[in-house]
């Protein structure tokens, strides 16, 4: 009887709560029809402008996911944990962290980000 007792009651307690969220507004956006937007210090996908290959954003990226050539910036965004090591430490704010959060790519070589350094910047 005690048993019976407490499964009613958690029963009604649970239906008072589905009952209590059904005429609540919903917490979810319409993805892709509503964005959101990032919050100002969003770190999103990395770009570089105007590098000078001091090679300090290879020293400090915890993953090392930054090669850079002779006329190359490399960032391979299946090893970066977007942590904004890179961004913090250059000397010349030359990697910048972009609002873009749409990265997922069916193919992994797409997630590799090549930057042409020998001309002043510039994504090839």
């Amino acid at each position: 009887m005690r048993n019976c007792c407490n499964s009613i009651k958690g029963l009604a307690l649970s239906m008072l709560t589905v009952f209590k969220h059904l005429f609540k507004r919903p917490v979810t956006l319409e993805y892709p029809e509503q964005r959101l937007t990032p919050p100002e210090n969003f770190r999103g996908e990395p770009f570089v402008k105007d590098c000078i290959k001091c090679m300090t954003c290879t020293k400090v990226c915890p993953s090392g996911a930054i090669k850079i050539t002779e006329d190359k910036f490399y960032i391979d965004l299946n090893k970066c944990i977007f942590c904004g090591n890179c961004t913090y430490y250059c000397p010349v704010k030359a990697i910048q962290m972009s609002a873009s959060y749409e990265l997922a790519s069916k193919d992994k070589h797409d997630m590799n980000l090549v930057y042409d350094i020998s001309k002043k910047g510039g994504e090839e």
